[in-house]
Parts: C-alpha cells; sequence; structure tokens
C-alpha cells in the first residue's frame, strides 16, 4: 500500500534503494576487454605487496576479496587473473552510473565511485513500486553502460544497504514494509552499522549472536555494556528505525591517494620523489571531481607497520600540485624519517568544497596557479600522463 507525506505527496511504502555496482573495477575493465568475463578476475597491484581492490564473483569463490594482499590472492586461486587499477576510467564510468541515477531521481547521495542511495518516493505515479523502479534502474545501467548492478529496497537507509546485500550479483532484494523484523532479526549482530570486532566482542560476551536476540534485551543493558550512544545506535538499528532522509548535498568528505611500495622507501629523496607523485595523481583526481579543500594531511606507514598522520589546515582552499605538494612536504619534514623505511605513503585533502567556489586572489606566485590550470586542462583531454613533472620523468626508485 502508497502512504501519504504531506497534504497531497503519495509514495511507495518502500520509498529508499541503495544501488550497488557488481565487483565495480573488474566489470569496467571487462567492458574494455571482454576476454575477461568468466575468468577469476581482481584489479589491484600485482607487486610482491600489491592488495585487491576488486574482484570478481569468479574470483570470490576461492575465497578472494578487496583489500586481501594478492599473495594470498594468487595462493587461493592459481588462474587468477590480475589487472592494473585505472582509476581515472572508474571515475569517468562512475559519473556515468550516477547520471542515469538522475534520470530517475534527484534525490542521489553518492556513498562511493559505485554506490548510492536513491529516494523514488516522487515515482510513485509513475511505476506500480519501487521494485518495479530498481528494475528498470539495473535494465537501464545495462543497456547504456553494459554493466551489472543490485539494488536493495526497503523503507529506510539502514534496510535498504543490507537487502542490497541480500541482492548480489546481479538482483534486486525487497524488504517488504511491514516486514522488516522478519528480515532483520535472523542476521547475525556484526550486520548492524557500528558492530566492529571490539562491539562484536562486547556483544558476545553478553551472549548476543543474532540482531533479534540484541532486539530482546534491554537498551539499559546494552548502553550499561556498550556506552549510551552506541548502544542506543543499535537498539535502534535492532529496531529496524532509521529516519535519516537521502541527502543530496553529501558528497566526498575526503579525497585522497596512497600506494604501498614494492620495497621500502629509505632514501630521503625518494621519498619526496614519491610524496609529489601522490600530490600529482591527487591533483587530478581533484580536478576531475571538481573539488579543492582547505585541509591537506599525508599518512606515513613504516617497516613495521606503525602508522602516523599529518594534517594542516590552509587559508584557502587547494587544488593543484604545486600547492598540495608545498603543504604536504611541509608535513613530511615535521617526521622523524631517520632510519626508518617508508612502506606506504599518502596524500589527502578534506574540508573540501566545490572548485566553482569563489576564491581569494593570490597575490604570491601569480603564474603557479595559472600555469596548473593549463597542465590540468591538458590532461583533462589528453590524459593524466600527458604532462608531467620534470622530476617524475626519471625520478628515483619508488617501487611504485
Amino acid at each position: 500500500p502508497a502512504a501519504t507525506v504531506g497534504p497531497r505527496m503519495v509514495t511507495f511504502a518502500e520509498p529508499i534503494l541503495h544501488v550497488d555496482m557488481d565487483a565495480f573495477f573488474v566489470e569496467v575493465e571487462r567492458r574494455r576487454n571482454p576476454e575477461l568475463r568468466g575468468l577469476p578476475v581482481v584489479v589491484g597491484g600485482g607487486g610482491a605487496r600489491g592488495v585487491v581492490a576488486s574482484a570478481s564473483y569468479e574470483a570470490r569463490r576461492f575465497g578472494v576479496h578487496s583489500a586481501m594482499p594478492m599473495v594470498e590472492a594468487r595462493r587461493r586461486c592459481v588462474d587468477l587473473v590480475v589487472v592494473s587499477a585505472n582509476h581515472h576510467q572508474y571515475g569517468e564510468v562512475s559519473n556515468d552510473v550516477f547520471a542515469v541515477f538522475r534520470t530517475f531521481t534527484p534525490l542521489v547521495e553518492g556513498l562511493s565511485v559505485d554506490e548510492a542511495f536513491l529516494d523514488v518516493g516522487g515515482l510513485r505515479r509513475h511505476y506500480a513500486t519501487s521494485s518495479d523502479v530498481a528494475q528498470a534502474i539495473r535494465r537501464r545501467i545495462r543497456a547504456k553502460l553494459e554493466l551489472p548492478s543490485s539494488v536493495g529496497v526497503a523503507s529506510n537507509k539502514f534496510l535498504a544497504k543490507l537487502a542490497s546485500e541480500e541482492a548480489k550479483p546481479d538482483g534486486v532484494f525487497l524488504v517488504a514494509a511491514g516486514r522488516e523484523l522478519d528480515f532483520l532479526h535472523p542476521l547475525p549482530v556484526e550486520r548492524l552499522w557500528g558492530v566492529g570486532a571490539a562491539t562484536l566482542a562486547g556483544l558476545e560476551a553478553m551472549g548476543i549472536a543474532t540482531v533479534g536476540e540484541l532486539a530482546t534485551t534491554p537498551a539499559a543493558v546494552v548502553e550499561r555494556r556498550l556506552g549510551r550512544t552506541l548502544g542506543r545506535h543499535l537498539v535502534a538499528l535492532a529496531a529496524a528505525k532509521d529516519s535519516r532522509p537521502v541527502e543530496t548535498n553529501v558528497g566526498a568528505k575526503s579525497v585522497s591517494v596512497e600506494s604501498t611500495f614494492e620495497h621500502d622507501l629509505t632514501e630521503y629523496d625518494a621519498i619526496e620523489t614519491a610524496l609529489l607523485r601522490r600530490c600529482d595523481q591527487l591533483a587530478s583526481r581533484l580536478r576531475r571531481q571538481r573539488l579543492t579543500g582547505r585541509t591537506v594531511s599525508i599518512k606515513v606507514r613504516f617497516e613495521d607497520f606503525s602508522t602516523l598522520t599529518r594534517s594542516v589546515t590552509v587559508r584557502d582552499p587547494v587544488a593543484h600540485r604545486p600547492d598540495l605538494f608545498e603543504a604536504s612536504l611541509e608535513l613530511l619534514r615535521k617526521v622523524d624519517l631517520a632510519g626508518r623505511g617508508v612502506r606506504l605513503l599518502g596524500v589527502g585533502v578534506s574540508g573540501l568544497v566545490e572548485a566553482t567556489a569563489p576564491r581569494q586572489l593570490s597575490m604570491t606566485n601569480p603564474n603557479r596557479r595559472a600555469a596548473s590550470v593549463a597542465v590540468e586542462e591538458v590532461r583533462g583531454r589528453f590524459g593524466d600522463d600527458a604532462l608531467l613533472p620534470a622530476r617524475l620523468i626519471n625520478p628515483p626508485r619508488t617501487g611504485g
């Protein structure tokens, strides 16, 4: 049955969709190279320290999954096909996917490059059910972009996200209004948002293994064990309560790039050059997303796996490589690198604003920003490798 919202608006009982592209990076590569279809394929770094970024369902049958070290993935699947990531291409296809979403509804909240929440309540007079909308979206993505997707349909965002996991691969799953608890309560409690390893251990110590068992535990007991805020949050979810709307003005909170090196970096010149490369990649990513940011951060992981982060907030938003490198290099120089091999290096920007937002004109080095804009325009037409800083043409060995 339809529910009435406001004086005249008629909507679905389950107006929220969570659309998740199936093995997105892999499927983009298969679109480019159909010979990969049907094979166990992963996208990621192929070196000794490479990590799986995306795994096909054929690879997942062997226990291969994202974030797994590539060495372990190859051990589990001897016939594994490894494809290097092309994030520029994935970003462009992501834009095409979101363009399809917006042909159905303007109420789209992106969560990452390959998933989003959609509020399709306004389509009640055009489709019989919200599941019909979900199928129409999947068909259009398949027809226009040749990519598979899965859609969860529910009365709120929390349930829609869980439903899309049940829909995989390449399907639609509806949590019908009025049947939410029938779906939710048999699930393991770790499926709830906010249940990590420590929280799961606390719940298990209370004898709670399923969402239903959590729902029947007095809220005061849960709050006493887990803390008031987390306890209330989980109790509400166990009752299928989630009042958050789809927020169209919520974009990425940060944009970052990082790399794990084939060999630990010990020479300062090689570390600094690797930092420049990360800044160069980040500048291109910000350009494609039309974003700038006010807080620059670096992430350094050492050979013993200890990790530190440093950040600085600048007066004017930054997006171009010279500005990013200047800020991140200042942060790097405050890190004690003596005698420590660097295993991973990353650079990120947060405090994001649209690149079209007004900016204070700079009176210092005015030509630098103009040159950076010209470089990014060339890259936008001919690819990120069309122009590179001279230092990156023949850099010291960095392993990536």
